[in-house]
Formats: C-alpha cells, structure tokens, sequence
C-alpha cells in the first residue's frame, strides 16, 4: 500500500500536464504591469523588445502610445512599425492596430501598448485584449502593458481608492494566462516626481493629475495591489511547475493554511482559529473535509455541524472543499491533498476518543504528524459552543423514516429461491464448493438492489438453504462431516461481508447520485441568478427553484413602505393573513426563522426564513406544503439553507447596483442643479441689470438725455430682453430634450429657406464679422422640423460669433454625401481644446474663454445635438486642419425621390 501511494505521488499532475502542453502550441504572453500610468511599462516594454530584436528574433510593433514622450519616441525608431487601420467612426477617424497585417507578417515576437484598450466601433474585436489572445493562438509571442486598476476584480476596490470608476477593464483570467508578469514599480515620490518634471503629462493637466487620481495615498495603494496580485501569479506558476514535475510541497516560498473539518463541534472554533493564523500570516487557508465511510453513517446533527463549519470558513474569506475519501485512511488523503496544493500549515482538533478507540481504529491526529513530513501541523484544543446549530435550535425538522421495506425482502427470498433452483439444476455438472458461488452471486445482487438489511437476511437465508439443500445428510439442517461445518461458516462469514461492502457501495452510489444532482440544480440556479438583470428576475427564478427542489409551496417577501410585501411566489399567492405577516415581519427583523414549525408565532401557516447576507437579512421566503408535522428534512434544511443564500447574495447585487444607480444620479442631479443655479444667477442677473439700469435711467434722466442717448437705452432694453428670452428658450427645450416630449414636426423643407431665416435673426450677432454661404442648388430638400432646424443653425452661428475674433470670416457650406446631406459651420476662432470636443455638447459646458468672448449658458450645443438626433442626424465637433477654428458638421439623411430645388414645377 506504501510503495503504490508512493507512486501516486510521485506522478506528475495531469492537469497541469495538460496546460503545459497548451503553453507549447501557442505564442508566449509577457505582460508589464504597472501601478499607475507613468510608471515605465511601454519604455520597459520596448527595451526587452529590442533585446530580443538584438538576439536575432523578429520583433514588430504592432501598436505603442508614445504620449510625446522623447525618450519613448527614441526607443520607437529602430522597430519596423505596422501601420495602423483607420475606422470612421461618428465624423472622426480612429487609429487601431491592424491585426490582420499582424497575423499576415507574421513576426515572432509584436509589441502590443495598451492590454485593455477599447477597440473602435467596426473593429474585428471589442477589446484590444481579444486581439492579443488572437495573436496567440497563432504561435505570436506577445509582450503588452497593463495597470492595476485596469483588473475587472479590483474595478471596486481601485473606485473607493481613488474615487474614480475606470470603465476599461479586462478579466483577470487575461492575467492568469500570462506565461511572464513583470512588475514595473517606482515610489510615489518618483512618480510625482516625473509628472513635475513633465514626463506623463504636460504641466497643467500633471497638477490636475496629482490633485485627483495621483495623490500619495492613491498611489501607496495602487502600489500594493500590484505587488499583490504579481506576488499571487508568482505563487500560481510555483504551484504549476511543482505540479509539473510531480514535486511533493511545501516549498517555503509563501504560507497556506489547511483547516481539518469534521462532525465535532468544535470545528467552528477551529475555522476561526485558522482565520486568526491566516490573519497573522497574511496567508490563503482553506478548509477541508474528507468524505469517508463514516460520513455515510453520521446522524443529521454531525452533518449539520459540518456543513455550518464550511459556511463559516466561506463567510470568513477561506476556500471550502470536500473531497472524497481513497478508502484508505483520513491522514492520508489530508497528507495528499496538502503536498498537492503546497499548504504549509495544517490546522487540526484534539481528539478526545478514548484510548481503546485509538489502539482498536487509528489516530487521525497522531497519523498526520507522524506523514507530514515538513508540513506544520498545529493540534487545537478547541472549545465546544454552546446550544445547537440555528436552523435545528428554530426550525422542528422532519426525522427521516425508516419503513421496512417488506417488499424488498419478499424479492430477497425470491433471488435466494431462484438460487437454490439454478444450484440444483447445476448440482450434477459442478461441485458442491461451486454451489456456493451462485448464492454469493444472489447475496451481491440483493445489496445492489436493496441494501443492507434485505442484503443481511438474504446471507442468513441462502446459509441455511445451502445447508439443507446441499450438505450431507441432505433436506436437515444436520451437519454429519466437520469439513462441512466449516464450509457453512466460512460461507455465511463471506456472504455477510460481501453483503456489507455491496451495500455500502450501493450507499455510496446514491449518495453521490444525490449529490451530483443537487450540485447541477445548485450550479443551474447560480447562472440563473447571474443572468438575472432585474430584482423581478431574480425573486421569480429564486422562487421557483425552490418550489420545484423541496416540492413546497413558496413565497418571497421584501421590505416595502414600513411592513413586508409579496414579490414573487410559485403558484402566484398574494394573500396573507395577519399571523403570516406578523410571522414574516419578526423574522426579517430578528434574522431567525419564525411561523410554521419554528419556536417563535408556530401558528402561521407557512415557515418564514430570512434571506440573510452577513448579518442583514434582505427579504424573508415562505414555505407551506400539506404534509403533516414538520415541513423539511434534514436534508432539505441545508438544501434550503443553500438556496436562501445564493439567493439573498443576488438580491443584495441587485439592490446594492440599483442603489448605486441612484446616488449617480443623485450626484449627476446635484452637479446639473448648481451648474443650473450659476448659470441662472450669472445669465439672468447680467441682462436683467442691463435691463434695470437702461430703464432707470431713462426714467430718471429723460429730460437730459439726448435723443440718440434714449434710443441707444432702449435698444439695450429690447437687446437684453432678447438675450433673456433666448435663455429662457433654451432652458424649456433643453427640459423638452430630457424628459422625451421632443416630438419633431417633420415635413420636406429647402436648406437654403431655413439658413436664411437662421441669418436674418442672428444679424445682430454676426454683424461684426463676414458672413459666407456656400449652398449649391441641387441639393435635396430635407425632412426636418422647420422651426428645430432653424434653432440648431442660430444656436451653431451664435457659438461661432462669440469664439470667433471680430472681422472674420464665419463659413456655412453644404453637400450631398451619399445619402447624406453634410452641412459645416467654420470659424476662425482659437478652436476647441481636443480634451473637450464631446463634451462641448454636455448640457452647462463651457470651453474656456478668451477676454472678448460673450458669456453664455452652456445650453445652446447641447439643444443641437439634442434636436438634431430627434430628426434623425447627428452632429459633430472637430478643429479645423487649414488653420485655427473649429467646424461643426450636421449630417441628415436624405428622404427617398426628394424634389430638388432646381425642380421649378
């Protein structure tokens, strides 16, 4: 037995094998990994690139973001660069790396910037990543760049650091699958020192930058969660390469801590134990029960026991597993387990069994430190807690029965009859020893069929039939020779045994059948409630697996304006008498079951169970079927248990995502209502004093005043009424535009009408610069709303004549695109800063000003875009390329045969 354990475990692991196998077939992945942007990753990256270029290998750049950084830009030259596709996307033309041309060059080795960038619109991929995985699978080794905070399980943990949610993430099986990780770490003070110095970005936007996201603290802790995670693939690949070689553990190269569960009350207290240890160590622990024969015969309390100590171990961070025993001995397997996952420290109870027990069955304790080998082992004398576990100490359960089976042991007589018969009938051909194996054959078949007991009976029965049946003096149950006595013995021994070990592999069979069928529900349940997007979904999908598993009636109840309400329940039942409610309500309250079978409001109809995650109970189920006495099993009490939990976890993402939603808008409400408040207390006081000053004056001083004094007065009157009424104007449809009333009255419209009436009432505004239209006069009419599309045209002039400088030149153009009609405004204003081309069309956002620029509210782009897209268009912002100014360019779709302007009938 030693020597084929042995080499077991000398055996490398298949898996591992396997993995290894698919290393061999597929490009090599290196990524540098940084903390934050600034840190060297791209510089690093194009120096191993050209260390592997100066060995000989074929080394491309497929993409590198230099961000004008010189010493970047130097290390570029020298590399033959891909050139990159170009993918029009909303007016402007994106750069992304061409990986088709990748796949076609071929190289060994191509530098990728950039791991979890979000590919253009149109791109064969949505990720940058997928292209990455792509080149692989085509034997192209890959070195690329990534940070942190780029990780999707860090997403949270990065946005409560640094108070910034980053939307380009990538899974963290990307990372997992990387054959290199390289950690490119600077201190804080030298990151900052180089966003001083200019080297991230440039000097406005790096004070920016080190007032927000690079603050000392963000940084320390970016800085530590990289270290972590490369300190966690570290640890995988030495586990990987211990498995490859079959190399027994532990390896002192870091701490795991393995916690031994089993039906003793005092694992509770050991897996707190292990949690403190881990703690201290800053070490990963898990804990581990092993399946043996005697968990077939525990009583419902000692699986209860362990059952709560693996959702204890669960609730305390740790890793709970269950493996099944090899047959031979617990130490054994708990030894096996241990060298296979590299654990360090094993975590195990005192035993408290007699000596007697010990000397006749065997010490688990004292078998594992005499096998560890170089394995910690750390015997506890743990405390037992008081009282009983919580779903048996509130909830009566229903004790399984145990009929006799009298109709197995009526076919029990009948295999051993059948027998007999072949016995006799086979008598004169075979001898009486080999009589005996055809009743061996009937005691097995009874076990497999029946079970123990039927099994038991049929050995004692077939003994005594062999005995009368085929021993001298025949038809008695007389032995005359003492040979025979022995072989009735021996006979009735072998058939109990044999009897015992095909019933308890019968056990074992069903159990795992169980098992496995409850895991499936069990896994099927977790993807329902994965993809379950709304609270409506998930109390639905919750309740009817429920119903369906313990073939109960079942109801979900959530809090609802001070009391419980129902929210889903299969069949559908929304009634509820006031014991049910009080019931329901002093469970959700108190986090303990309550109603039916409970010890606290036993007279409610159904049983109330808290759906509890942690320590707060986020909704209660209900449970009623018309079975008699108690409700659930024991079984079904931990199958319910596992239910409530898995369900409780998605109603909480639910809510805890919803509740997010609302404090962004929330916030997003508060930013809009004091950018509201400014707006208003700046663009309603300025006319309105222009407005009040004029008046008084001419109130005051009419007498004195000249008559080109008066008129000058009250043109400023009726100039900032007009400007007040557009503001107003502007804040009613930009309130039409967010609450959906924009309904457009389209009909078949000429450009050039619309463009004129624009230009007569923006007179005023354009009169100090030149004006010039270029509409051909082919061009088809437009399906618009008249009076919307003339307010997108005077919005758009307006914006060019405040930014543009006096006495230059405002250009309206227009052409036929295909089926699209583009129209361009152009000025020869300072442009628009690339950072804010999108949000310029923000509501309440204002590019920066120069001295001679008008004040205005922020609304008037954001009414275009708004009203542009509600008559089918779009609307886009962009600098010019001829000279400074910015151009904004409309393009509407053209409706099918239009009448043309040319078309004078």
């Amino acid at each position: 037995m030693g020597t084929e354990e042995s080499a077991r475990d000398t055996r490398p692991s298949p898996d591992a094998l396997l993995e290894k196998a698919e290393q061999e077939t597929r490009g090599r992945l290196k990524i540098f990994l940084g903390a934050a942007p600034g840190v060297g990753k791209t510089y690093e990256m194009l120096l191993s690139g050209r260390a592997r270029k100066s060995d000989g290998d074929d080394v491309v750049i497929g993409v590198v973001e230099t961000h004008g950084r010189k010493e970047t830009e130097a290390l570029v030259r020298g590399f033959e660069v891909i050139p990159r596709t170009k993918i029009e996307y909303k007016g402007r033309v994106l750069e992304e790396m061409d990986l088709d041309a990748v796949l076609e060059r071929g190289p060994a080795l191509v530098l990728v910037d950039e791991l979890a960038h979000t590919n253009a619109p149109g791109s064969r991929h949505p990720k940058r990543y997928l292209d990455v995985l792509e080149l692989l699978d085509h034997g192209i080794d890959v070195y690329t760049t990534l940070n942190i905070q780029h990780l999707e399980s860090l997403n949270d943990v990065v946005a409560q650091i640094t108070r910034i949610r980053v939307r380009e993430t990538l899974p963290d099986s990307i990372l997992q699958k990387a054959d290199d990780v390289e950690i490119i770490d600077i201190t804080p003070d030298d990151l900052i020192k180089r966003l001083n110095e200019g080297k991230v970005y440039v000097p406005r936007t790096a004070k920016r930058a080190i007032e927000n996201y690079f603050s000392p603290r963000n940084l320390t802790a970016l800085r530590e969660l990289a270290l972590r995670q490369t300190a966690q693939r570290v640890d995988q690949q030495l586990l990987s390469q211990m498995r490859q070689s079959a190399i027994e553990g532990p390896w002192p190269a870091g701490e795991r801590i393995l916690v031994c569960v089993n039906e003793d009350p005092c694992s509770s207290g050991l897996v707190r134990y292990a949690k403190r240890l881990a703690d201290r160590l800053h070490a990963p622990w898990v804990a581990l029960h092993v399946e043996g024969r005697r968990t077939q015969s525990l009583d419902d309390d000692g699986r209860d026991r362990i059952a709560a100590a693996l959702r204890l171990a669960q609730s305390l961070e740790g890793d709970a597993v269950t493996v099944p025993g090899g047959g031979g001995r617990v130490a054994a397997d708990i030894v096996a387990y241990a060298r296979a996952n590299n654990i360090t420290h094993i975590v195990i109870g005192k035993s408290e069994r007699s000596r007697w027990f010990e000397i006749l069955h065997g010490s688990v304790v004292h078998e594992l430190v005499r096998h560890a080998g170089d394995i910690s082992v750390d015997v506890v004398a743990g405390s037992k807690p008081g009282g009983v576990p919580a779903s048996r100490a509130s909830v009566a359960v229903a004790e399984p029965r145990s009929r006799p089976d009298w109709k197995a042991y009526l076919k029990s007589t009948l295999v051993v009859a059948m027998a007999v018969g072949f016995g006799l009938a086979l008598w004169p051909w075979l001898g009486v020893e080999h009589i005996a194996l055809i009743f061996l054959t009937g005691v097995v078949t009874v076990a497999v069929w029946f079970g123990l007991l039927p099994s038991l009976y049929a050995s004692v029965l077939s003994a005594a039939c062999y005995n009368f049946f085929f021993t001298n003096p025949y038809h008695t149950f007389l032995i005359s020779r003492p040979r025979e006595i022995i072989s009735v013995v021996f006979f009735t021994i072998v058939a109990v045994i044999v009897s015992n070990v095909a019933a308890r592999a019968r056990a074992q069979t069903i159990a795992a059948k169980a098992r496995a069928r409850t895991t499936e529900a069990l896994y099927s349940f977790s993807r329902k409630l994965a993809g379950a997007s709304t609270l409506d979904d998930v109390l639905w999908a919750s309740a009817h697996q429920m119903a369906s598993m313990l073939k109960a009636r079942i109801i979900i109840l959530l809090r609802e304006n001070g009391t419980v309400a129902v929210r889903a329940g299969v069949p559908p039942d929304d009634t509820l008498v006031d014991a049910d409610i009080a019931a329901a309500r002093w469970a959700l309250e108190h986090n303990r079951p309550a109603g039916r079978g409970a010890d606290t409001l036993p007279g409610a109809a159904r049983l109330y169970v808290p759906l509890t995650t942690g320590e707060t109970p986020v909704g209660v189920v209900g449970l009623d079927s018309d079975r008699q006495g108690p409700l659930l099993t024991p079984e079904e009490q931990r199958l319910l248990d596992a239910l409530a939990d898995q369900a409780a976890v998605a109603i909480e993402r639910i809510q805890l995502v919803a509740d997010v939603d609302k404090a962004r808008l929330a916030a997003e409400a508060d930013k809009l209502r004091s950018a509201l408040l400014a707006s208003i207390s700046h663009d309603l006081k300025t006319p309105l004093a222009a407005i009040l000053g004029a008046a008084g004056n001419l109130r005051d001083y009419s007498a004195a005043l000249s008559e080109q004094d008066r008129n000058d007065m009250l043109s400023t009157i009726v100039d900032e009424s007009e400007r007040l009424n557009r503001f107003i104007a502007n804040l009613l449809d930009m309130s039409r535009i967010e609450t959906g009333a924009m309904e457009p009255n389209a009909s078949l419209q000429y450009l050039d009408d619309m463009v004129g009436s624009a230009l007569r009432r923006a007179q005023k505004m354009l009169s100090r610069h030149h004006v010039r239209t270029e509409l051909p006069a082919d061009l088809p009419m437009l399906k618009v709303d008249p009076v919307l599309f003339e307010q997108v045209i005077f919005n758009l002039l307006d914006n060019a004549a405040k930014y543009a400088p006096p006495q230059t030149t405002i250009r309206m153009r227009a052409w036929k695109d295909g089926k699209w009609v583009m129209i361009q405004i152009l000025d020869e204003g300072p442009g628009i800063p690339p950072a804010d081309l999108e949000r310029v069309f923000d509501s309440f956002h204002r590019a920066r000003k120069r001295d001679h620029v008008l004040a205005g509210t922020g609304l008037g782009l954001s009414i275009c875009r708004g009203f542009v897209e509600a008559m089918g268009g779009t609307v886009t912002s962009a600098n010019r390329t001829d000279r400074s100014g910015a151009v904004f360019t409309i393009r509407m779709p053209t409706p099918a045969n239009p009448p043309r302007l040319g078309d004078a009938s």
